[in-house]
C-alpha cells in the first residue's frame, strides 16, 4: 500500500481532534474562526472519505499501525469496505450540518463552544468506524457519547438538561455493559484486536461466555442505537438539542455508535448466526412501536425522534436476515435513513428558527412564506414513508422482498403496515405545518437563510437521487462492498492479516 493511503486513516480521528483544540484556544478571541476551522475540517474529512471509496475498492482493507506495532500486541486502525460506507454517511452529513449551524448556531451563545463539542463527537464517531481494537472502540464510543451529552443540554433551559442528565445515565448504563462484555471477552481470548479475537472466539466455538457477551453487547449496543426496548432516551434527548445536533444524533450518532458496532461486533468477531433472530425481532417491534408511538405526537421533532426508532427497526431486520439481500437493503436503508431524517430534522429546526414554535397545533400554511423548507420537507416526507421514486422506497422495497424470499411474509406485512403508518403520520405533518390557512401572528415570517436553505435542497437531492446507488455504473461497488463485507461475516479477520503481510 503507498504511504498516503496507510497514513490518512488517523486523519479520520486526528483532525477533529485537533481542530476541537484550536477552536477552544482561538474561537472566544476572533468571532468567525470557528465557522470557518469546523467547515473546512468537515469538507476535508468528506472529501478524504470519498478518496478512501477508490483506495479501498482498489485495494482492499487497509491496517494503520499504531507507533508501528505489530497487531495483536500492537493497536491498530482498519479500512475496508464497510467502515468506508459509514464514513462517507457521516462526514457527508456533517459537512451539510455544519454549513446549516453556520446561520442557525447564532441564536445561541458561546458558539465556539458548539463547535468544539461537535468536533469531539464527530472524532469519537469516527474512531468507532475506523478502529480494529475492542477496547479502543469503547474509548472512542464515550468521547462520542459525552459531547453529545454536552450537545443536548447546549440550550441550558430546564427541558435540556433534564434530556441530557436522562440520555447520560442511559448512556452510562450502556456503556457499563459494553465494558463488561469486552473485559469478559478479553479473558477469553487474551486479545483485544478485533481480527484476533475473532480467530480465537471461531476456534473456540460453543462457549456459553460467547452467549452471555452477546446479551451484553445487544443490550450496551442496542441502547446506543435506541433499539426497542432500549428506545427510552430519545424521544427526550433528540428534540431537546439544537436542530444540527439533533440531526446528528438521529442521522448518525444512533447509527455509528449503536447500529455500526452492533454490525462490526457480531458479524465480524462473535459471528452472527445466534444474533439474527433477536435482530429480527427487536428489528421488527422496533419499526411497529416507534411508529404508533410517533403517530400520536404533535411536538414536531419528538414525532421525528419516534420515527427513528421505527427506521432503526427496518434497518435491523434487514441486516437480522442475514440473505446477501437482507444486508444490501439493512445497509441501504441506513444511508436513506440518514439522508433524509437528517433534513427533517433541519426542516424542522427552519421552521422553528421561523416560528419559534415546533408545535404541529400551532403552526399551518407556512408554504407561503417558507417554500424551500416546504418543498424539501414533502421530498423527506416522501422518503421516509417509502413512496417512489425516493430513495427510502428503493430500500425498504428491498427489505420487503428479502423477507418475502427468506420465508417471513409476517415480517414482510409488518414492514409495510409500518410504511403505511408513516406516510399517515407525516401527511399530518405536512397538513398542519405548511399547507392549510397561514396565521396572522405568522405573516411577516420569512424563508431561512441561504446556508440554510442550501442544506436542505442538497439533502432533498440526495433523497431524490438516492436510488440510483443500486446502480453499479453510478455506485460502483460501494453499496454492494459493504455488504459482502458484512455478509462474509468473520472474514474480515483473514482479510486484515492479510492486509499485514
Amino acid at each position: 500500500m503507498s504511504g498516503i493511503n496507510y497514513t490518512m486513516i488517523p486523519l479520520f480521528v486526528a483532525l477533529p481532534l485537533t481542530v476541537s483544540f484550536l477552536i477552544m484556544l482561538l474561537g472566544n478571541r476572533v468571532r468567525w474562526i470557528s465557522d470557518m476551522l469546523c467547515t473546512v475540517v468537515a469538507l476535508a474529512l468528506c472529501l478524504l472519505s470519498f478518496y478512501a471509496v477508490g483506495v479501498a475498492s482498489g485495494s482492499g482493507p487497509l491496517v494503520y499501525r499504531m507507533g508501528g506495532w505489530l497487531p495483536p500486541a500492537g493497536i491498530c486502525l482498519v479500512l475496508d469496505s464497510l467502515s468506508v460506507f459509514m464514513l462517507v454517511i457521516v462526514n457527508v452529513i456533517t459537512l451539510i450540518v455544519t454549513i446549516y449551524a453556520i446561520n442557525y448556531m447564532e441564536q445561541y451563545t458561546a458558539k465556539s463552544k458548539f463547535y468544539a463539542l461537535f468536533l469531539l463527537m464527530l472524532a469519537g464517531m469516527n474512531g468507532v468506524i475506523v478502529t480494529g481494537d475492542m477496547f479502543n472502540l469503547f474509548v472512542f464510543l464515550e468521547i462520542g457519547s459525552i459531547a453529545s451529552y454536552g450537545l443536548v443540554a447546549f440550550g441550558t433551559e430546564e427541558e435540556e438538561l433534564e434530556a441530557s442528565f436522562k440520555y447520560m445515565i442511559m448512556g452510562s448504563i450502556a456503556g457499563l455493559f459494553i465494558l463488561l462484555g469486552i473485559g469478559l471477552l478479553y479473558s477469553y481470548t487474551s486479545t483485544l484486536n478485533m481480527a484476533d479475537m475473532a480467530l480465537v472466539v471461531s476456534e473456540k466455538s460453543g462457549s456459553k461466555l460467547i452467549g452471555f457477551v452477546s446479551v451484553l453487547f445487544l443490550v450496551g449496543f442496542g441502547l446506543k442505537g435506541a433499539l426497542f426496548p432500549f428506545h427510552w432516551w430519545l424521544p427526550d434527548a433528540h428534540p431537546s438539542a439544537p436542530a444540527p445536533i439533533s440531526a446528528m444524533l438521529s442521522g448518525l450518532l444512533i447509527k455509528a455508535l449503536g447500529v455500526y458496532a452492533l454490525i462490526r461486533v457480531f458479524f465480524s468477531v462473535l459471528g452472527a448466526t445466534a444474533f439474527l433472530p433477536v435482530a429480527m425481532v427487536l428489528g421488527t417491534m422496533s419499526m411497529v412501536i416507534g411508529v404508533f408511538l410517533a403517530v400520536g405526537q404533535w411536538d414536531f421533532k419528538r414525532l421525528l425522534a419516534y420515527h427513528s426508532i421505527s427506521q432503526v427497526g427496518y434497518i435491523m431486520l434487514g441486516i437480522g436476515l442475514g440473505t446477501p439481500l437482507g444486508i444490501l437493503g439493512g445497509l441501504f436503508h441506513l444511508f436513506n435513513h440518514s439522508m433524509f431524517k437528517s433534513l427533517l430534522f433541519l426542516n424542522s429546526g427552519a421552521v422553528d428558527y421561523a416560528t419559534g414554535s415546533r408545535n404541529l397545533k400551532e403552526l399551518g400554511g407556512l408554504r407561503e412564506r417558507m417554500p424551500v423548507s416546504a418543498s424539501t420537507s414533502m421530498v423527506a416526507s416522501m422518503s421516509i414513508a417509502g413512496l417512489p421514486p425516493f430513495n427510502g422506497f428503493w430500500s425498504k422495497l428491498i427489505i420487503i422482498i428479502a423477507c418475502v424470499d427468506a420465508g417471513h411474509p409476517v415480517y414482510a406485512a409488518w414492514a409495510v403496515v409500518a410504511s403505511i403508518m408513516t406516510l399517515a403520520s407525516f401527511m399530518k405533518v405536512q397538513k398542519y405545518v405548511f399547507f392549510g390557512e397561514l396565521k396572522e401572528k405568522f405573516n411577516a415570517i420569512k424563508e431561512v437563510p441561504f446556508a440554510m436553505q442550501f442544506s436542505m435542497v442538497f439533502l432533498a437531492a440526495i433523497c431524490f437521487l438516492g436510488g440510483l446507488l443500486l446502480v453499479p455504473a453510478v455506485s460502483g461497488d460501494f453499496l454492494q462492498s459493504a455488504a459482502d463485507t458484512v455478509a462474509n461475516g468473520t472474514e474480515y479477520a483473514k482479510m486484515v492479516f492479510q492486509s499485514l503481510q
